[in-house]
């Protein structure tokens, strides 16, 4: 299957999506640039430290914010054992209308895992990351884990792999780790000062003892340090997720931030605590509340300014998630689904698919670049809109398929995204619509704008009605909210 050549016509409004057709249907768009782009090299000279990273990660959707609007990632649920316990998580085994970290619909073998990575692989061909990351700790898992890396990167060689642990056996395993050439790895950490951990983990099991209290927090503090440094010994990138419990560790954050900086992170994830009561977790059921978005955003930017990389476009994904990050397609891949579907790897054909993604990046940019000031203005106000969109960086969604938002900071110089907000879908149907506008509105309450391929002429109203600017584009999302602010600069 050979992709057709990238369409001139991919930034032009659609009958259906191009971006469905770039990003859904196994088809890539390619064409030829006239412009440079600015991206003509002088091969003699040698790469940056700063460059050679931004290759390493130009196509991990976790790692890279522009990477996520381009590439897929899969989660493979073959580690169900944990060895501590967080009051934030429940892990099920079994569920599939819960999207949040420690859940899968079912749990699989290495080899069905494989397998399924395979059948993804040339199903998805932009899909470029298989990570671990549960449902429980790859690492209280290590054959299962281990014999699913070695048996992917025998097949399918092009295929990132990375795991996401809790730090606790990390140092025992880097070396494996680096052997079987898995480049990235991330560690929760939600605390550097063990009393603060006691709020946190009610217990730790480690070489065959369980601990509880002050020493459980204290022997995980002390063991993620070591595992975060052997990672920066042996040149694997690593991530830090904290999880933001206002009350508990919100304040304390800054100084994770600072530290894991100085043992050697490359990115830090603070995610918002998830603990809706219905999920089942200690905090949920006791009444333990979530950030607010602000609330979220002013720590992200007081953390950013540390010089920090922050990473602000996570999804929280399940242990099983397959796809784009802000969509979740791993009902499409069940076991008694993929089990059925022969392995489709075609290397060439990702190589192709990938080119194509990388030149379509390249013209994003040129896209950007023409609605950039020449000179930095200063002390612009700035603004946040929401934009609609699935995927490939631009505004291509229509408002009432939208389930989350992405939210984009506006000035007279850029449009920097900054988050996302988490939505129910307008469109059901006739059914309940009322009440899920008003629950869209509240949740974007605080952005000047809603950017979108088209709305309906009744959700269009009442937006305006509530303070909300429509605008309705197919185009790069820099480029519609730059051109928004600078039609309405006066009113900001």
């Amino acid at each position: 299957m050979t992709p057709p050549p990238l369409a001139s016509g991919l930034l032009s409004p659609p009958t259906e999506s191009a971006t469905d057709i770039l990003i859904t249907k196994n088809t890539v768009t390619q064409k030829k640039s006239d412009d440079s782009c600015g991206c003509s090299s002088n091969t003699n000279v040698a790469p940056t430290r700063d460059q050679r990273m931004l290759e390493r990660i130009s196509k991990h959707p976790c790692y890279s914010e522009e990477a996520h609007h381009h590439y897929a990632r899969m989660h493979v649920a073959v580690a169900p054992a944990c060895n501590i316990q967080c009051n934030y998580c429940n892990r099920k085994y079994d569920c599939a209308n819960e999207s949040r970290p420690g859940v899968v619909s079912e749990l699989l073998t290495p080899e069905e895992a494989a397998h399924k990575a395979l059948v993804i692989a040339g199903k998805i061909p932009q899909m470029t990351v298989l990570g671990i990351a549960g449902p429980g700790d790859p690492l209280a898992n290590p054959e299962k884990t281990f014999r699913t890396f070695e048996l992917i990167a025998d097949k399918a060689p092009d295929i990132k792999l990375c795991l996401s642990t809790n730090g606790l056996m990390l140092s025992d395993h880097v070396d494996k780790i680096k052997a079987l050439n898995v480049d990235h790895v991330t560690i929760t950490i939600n605390m550097v000062d063990p009393e603060i951990g006691t709020k946190i983990y009610p217990w730790v099991h480690y070489r065959r003892r369980r601990y509880k209290g002050l020493e459980a927090a204290q022997i995980l503090h002390e063991r993620q340090m070591e595992g975060l440094q052997a990672l920066r010994e042996a040149d694997i990138l690593c991530k830090v997720n904290s999880v933001m419990i206002p009350g508990i560790n919100d304040q304390h954050l800054v100084e994770v931030d600072q530290v894991i900086r100085e043992h050697g992170a490359f990115l830090h994830n603070i995610m918002p605590l998830i603990s809706a009561p219905e999920h089942g977790t200690h905090f949920g059921l006791t009444g333990q509340r979530g950030p607010n978005p602000k609330e979220l955003k002013k720590l992200q930017d007081d953390c950013a300014d540390s010089n920090m990389k922050m990473m602000r476009h996570c999804r929280q994904c399940r242990a099983d998630a397959v796809g784009l990050l802000g969509e979740d397609r791993s009902q499409e891949f069940t076991k008694d689904k993929f089990m059925e579907m022969p392995e489709q790897y075609d290397l060439e054909l990702r190589q192709e698919v990938h080119a194509g993604i990388e030149q379509f990046k390249e013209d994003i940019k040129l896209a950007k670049a023409k609605v950039k000031p020449s000179e930095r203005i200063k002390n612009s106000p700035k603004i946040l809109v929401a934009v609609a969109t699935k995927g490939g960086g631009i505004v291509n969604q229509h408002f009432g398929h939208a389930k989350e938002f992405q939210i984009f900071e506006v000035d007279a110089n850029e449009a920097k995204f900054v988050g996302h907000r988490k939505i129910d879908q307008y469109c059901q149907g006739g059914y309940g619509e009322d009440a899920t506008l008003e629950h869209v509105i509240k949740a974007i309450a605080d952005c000047k704008a809603v950017l979108v391929s088209k709305v309906g002429e009744c959700p269009k109203a009442e937006l305006r009605e509530s303070g909300l600017q429509v605008v309705e584009a197919y185009d790069v999302i820099e480029k519609v909210a730059r051109e928004f602010y600078d039609q309405h600069i006066q009113e900001f």
